[in-house]
């Protein structure tokens, strides 16, 4: 049976960012708009937090069974490590689906938007096929692009949606802001495992484009991000710009990855992505206050 503190490091909380940083700059947004709505905000963050936990779950679970964690440069994996079973493992993915599931019903019975029930189903789908089923799509490459869609996109605009019930141009930018921060963390968690994975068959975007691309990639996305950030701002507020500060934070991360850092070195690549990702949307979403009040 695990420990508490194997199932903690099992749900790797260091991801846990990418689920809070669209909900915050989605609120943002939705207070330019002037219409914040404090109980769907934390409605949003529930789902967006469960569903993290669940994909991060179900990811222990399916590459566990494949055998895909067997030899691992990474943080502990409860499946891989054997401290707990796959039906554990499995149960506790499902579980978290479940809350996300709940939580999102509420938002949907709240605003009366139906339709955005099929949205849920396919972030759920989407979050079980990253590594499970026969085909998972996480194996071929277009795990950011899953990332950047719904941890980025989706979870900003559906933030601010539902809300104001409108969407924002800017909530766009910034579910580009948080998608590009988000798949940096994941490109960042790949290169660590590029080697491991590599053998294992499991062909993600960073054995793909071997390990110079992998680190101009991280590059890019930070810079996008930054870009994303501007463009939210000239949709919302000037002030919003306090989010550049929490560029601040990325760069020992930027230095370490295009310095050739790899294995355990990128383990706090990981942690201050995830960080400065809740930085950033910290400082939009202050920056938008600040707007509203002078």
């Amino acid at each position: 049976m695990a420990t508490v503190a194997e199932w903690v490091e099992g749900a790797r909380v260091r991801t846990l960012p990418a689920a809070v940083a669209p909900v915050l700059v989605g609120t943002a947004v939705s207070l330019h708009v002037g219409r914040p709505d404090a109980v769907r905000a934390v409605l949003a963050a529930v789902v967006a937090l469960a569903l993290q936990l669940a994909v991060n779950f179900a990811n222990d679970y399916s590459d566990g069974i494949r055998g895909t964690d067997d030899d691992r440069v990474g943080p502990m994996r409860l499946v891989g490590s054997g401290a707990a079973t796959p039906a554990q493992v499995k149960g506790a993915a499902f579980a978290c689906f479940a809350l996300a599931t709940l939580a999102g019903l509420a938002l949907v019975v709240l605003t009366g938007q139906w339709w955005l029930i099929a949205v849920g189903g396919a972030c759920i789908l989407a979050g079980w096929y990253y590594t499970g089923g026969d085909r998972p799509y996480g194996y071929v490459g277009l795990g950011e692009l899953f990332v950047f869609v719904f941890f980025g996109l989706v979870a900003t605009v559906g933030t601010t949606y539902v809300q104001t019930l409108e969407v924002a141009w800017s909530a766009v930018a910034g579910g580009v802001a948080t998608g590009a921060l988000a798949s940096a963390i994941l490109v960042a968690n790949n290169l660590r495992d590029r080697a491991g994975d590599a053998t294992s068959g499991k062909r993600t975007l960073a054995v793909r484009l071997g390990d110079r691309g992998t680190r101009l990639f991280y590059l890019a996305l930070v810079v996008l991000a930054a870009l994303a950030v501007v463009a939210v701002a000239a949709g919302t507020t000037w002030w919003a710009l306090l989010g550049l500060l929490g560029f601040a934070a990325l760069v020992g991360p930027v230095g370490r990855v295009l310095g050739g850092a790899a294995g355990p070195a990128l383990i706090r690549v990981l942690k201050l992505t995830g960080i400065a990702e809740v930085l950033v949307a910290l400082g939009v979403l202050a920056g938008v206050v600040v707007g509203a009040l002078t």
